[in-house]
């Protein structure tokens, strides 16, 4: 039996992909998490053989909760599970650690197939974002993105979002001032002026569909 710690921050999701999962008759959830902090502890106390981990989390977030897993157990085999499809995301939660990735616009079956694959070791891309790492990987294709910490990527991506600072603080779990001070690292490193050119950027690289940067 495989045994499954889900980490997302929405229980509508987290319920879905549950009932999934245990439809197979080798898979089985033996616990849920909503924070990155809380997904940690149910690592260590239950070493779960696979972890499904989303990205955008309160608190920690998730790529810092997989450096975290992977600190502690260096074989935590972890898959994100994201609405991102970016590579440039994609290769920092390799980075971090994870075995393998899959958005949330694949056909479910994907997660079964996925989940499988990773607790017998192996890796497991995503078919189309596997075609774009190797594409980018061919063109040397890099960005200033690159340089961003794992904390300062979570607050560029929810700024892209159309998110406050004040908002973003508040989903983090961080001071406004925090997130003020990431705020400024991050415009320098992409040496950009203002939030609506950071909205800009995500949307040349498709991070997020369509913002009012009017709101911004």
């Amino acid at each position: 039996m495989i045994n499954v710690l889900l980490v997302d921050d929405h229980s509508v999701v987290r319920a879905g992909y549950k009932a999934l999962l245990q439809s197979a008759e080798d898979i089985q959830v033996v616990a849920e998490a909503e924070t990155g902090e809380r997904g940690c502890q149910l690592y260590a106390s239950l070493q779960p053989d696979v972890v499904v981990m989303d990205l955008s989390l309160p608190g920690i977030g998730g790529l810092k909760a997989i450096r975290h897993m992977i600190a502690r157990d260096s074989n935590a085999k972890i898959i994100v599970f994201s609405m991102h499809d970016d590579i440039s995301i994609v290769e920092k939660a390799l980075d971090a650690g994870s075995k393998g990735y899959i958005t949330k616009n694949s056909v479910p079956d994907i997660m079964v197939d996925a989940v499988r694959e990773i607790a017998k070791g192996h890796s497991y891309i995503e078919p189309a974002l596997k075609e774009k790492l190797a594409l980018r990987g061919a063109s040397g294709q890099d960005d200033n993105l690159s340089g961003l910490t794992p904390r300062e990527f979570e607050i560029f991506l929810l700024l892209a979002q159309g998110h406050s600072a004040q908002e973003a603080a508040n989903r983090l779990a961080l001071s406004y001032k925090t997130v003020a001070n990431y705020t400024t690292q991050i415009k320098t490193k992409l040496k950009l002026s203002t939030v609506t050119e950071i909205v800009h950027l995500a949307l040349r690289h498709g991070m997020v569909k369509t913002v009012d940067t009017e709101e911004v």
